[in-house]
């Protein structure tokens, strides 16, 4: 399905979103990257990073998680498009306590007007690459909706998004569990949140947006994007 990217040291869940099936196309190989924060890349994955050819970086996170981990990308004089998708923090759905599926429908509901930019951006300048903090959700579920409005098969879309628990490191997971349980010692979705991709929940996620709006397309058209603009996403994604 997917290729390989150079090795990126420093780079977290670092990926081609290239040939995943699209009915009787599939998706470019080089176009669209996803993967988390880059604010560990090292001298030597700025200058792999810099192989791919980037015109775009979409950072999709809050304005505190930015200066906390800022990313090193200066040196590539890459143009960043900032476009924080949560309406309040990451830490304040964290607070919240909710299932992943329920994070998911708040994203797409509550954020439906930062979703389109974040697919505008994906349309108008590639290679691009999209990325949160860790890869998995804010940037999953903006890349699936891009995905399924291109008209890539759901189960290749699916299986993209549950690709991410592979990459993330069990060291990794383990840190991030036991500093986020000392913040919130009681709540009972951390791990899920924090370190799973479950196939059933992005299957759901399409499914429900299918139901409401009628496509992921129609979705995105309903708030905002034109049909032309679509096209374009058609475009540059499948071959």
């Amino acid at each position: 399905m997917t290729t390989s990217v150079p090795d990126v040291p420093g780079a977290v869940n670092l990926r081609d979103v290239g040939g995943l099936r699209a009915g009787a196309g599939m998706t470019r190989h080089g176009v669209l990257y996803r993967s988390g924060n880059l604010a560990r890349l090292t001298g030597s994955g700025i200058v792999a990073l810099g192989t791919l050819g980037l015109r775009r970086v979409i950072d999709l996170r809050d304005d505190d998680e930015v200066a906390h981990a800022p990313s090193p990308l200066e040196a590539l004089g890459l143009p960043v498009l900032r476009v924080p998708l949560f309406l309040g923090s990451a830490e304040s759905f964290l607070a919240r306590d909710l299932p992943l599926a329920e994070l998911y429908r708040s994203l797409v509901d509550d954020s439906a007007t930062r979703v389109v930019e974040v697919v505008r951006g994906i349309a108008r300048d590639q290679p691009v690459l999209v990325h949160c903090t860790v890869g998995k959700d804010r940037t999953g579920v903006t890349v699936a909706i891009a995905l399924a409005a291109a008209g890539v098969d759901t189960e290749d879309i699916v299986a993209d998004y549950a690709r991410t628990e592979a990459h993330l490191p069990e060291w990794r997971n383990t840190a991030v569990v036991a500093h986020l349980r000392r913040i919130h010692p009681h709540a009972r979705h951390l791990e899920e949140l924090a370190t799973t991709s479950p196939a059933p929940v992005m299957r759901g996620l399409l499914g429900d947006v299918a139901a409401r709006y009628g496509s992921a397309a129609d979705y995105l058209r309903a708030h905002g994007m034109s049909d032309d603009e679509l096209a374009e996403l058609g475009r540059v994604l499948i071959a």
